[in-house]
């Protein structure tokens, strides 16, 4: 099957700029109290579970803090580049490429996924499939946190931090994608909304689901 283009973008695009962006962004969740607050939930309601899989891990900060919660989390990331550092930065976890359209993880065998701001890279079309794939590998009563920009544009860069690329930055509205979720079997817990704080420029949403409510029906 042929890759969307826009993954390939994606992909080439992280591969150019992966240690300028990780620079750039060293410690910016320090002070994203709210976000942190939503990952420190999702640890508690996963610590004592399977396996987690952060999918977009980038540079693997989100990994690092849920494991130093206490979760039993890997991090995959479309990005060989990023996959690098992150191994380099944290090399006591583990971290392996591979995309959220086909995650290399059985049936059910999961207890809870974070795509903390790594679905805003996937066209729209192809939204309810990474839903679906979220769902299959969820274990009954698994969870799912997802982190993105509020919005109903898309940002476009031929440029990153010196480097050429082709990227797309695609705002969500958190209803479309609580009724996306829904649809794809998860039943909705909890929604954040913030008002944009430093350099962002649009609110910030945080989804939390749960595949309880569809593996009891």
């Amino acid at each position: 099957m042929t890759e969307p283009s826009y993954l390939t973008d994606t992909r080439h695009g992280y591969n150019a700029m992966a240690l300028d962006y990780a620079a750039h962004f060293d410690g910016v969740h320090d002070k994203q109290f709210l976000g942190r607050a939503m990952l420190t939930a999702f640890a508690e309601l996963t610590r004592d579970g399977g396996p987690v899989l952060d999918v977009g891990s980038g540079p693997g900060w989100v990994t690092w803090y849920l494991d130093s919660s206490g979760v039993k989390v890997s991090g995959v990331d479309l990005s060989s580049s990023m996959v690098a550092l992150a191994r380099e930065t944290y090399p006591g976890l583990s971290f392996e490429e591979g995309s959220m359209l086909a995650l290399d993880r059985p049936d059910a065998s999961l207890a809870g996924l974070v795509a903390w701001y790594s679905i805003i890279h996937i066209g729209p079309e192809d939204l309810p499939a990474v839903f679906a794939e979220f769902r299959r590998v969820l274990a009954p009563g698994g969870h799912l946190l997802l982190g993105f920009q509020v919005g109903d544009h898309v940002l476009h860069f031929d440029e990153g931090f010196g480097h050429t690329l082709s990227l797309d930055f695609r705002r969500l509205q958190p209803e479309r994608v609580a009724t996306q979720l829904e649809e794809a079997g998860f039943a909705v817990q909890a929604r954040m909304v913030r008002a944009p704080d430093g350099e962002e420029k649009d609110p910030q949403a945080y989804l939390l689901a749960s595949t309880s409510q569809a593996a009891e029906s």
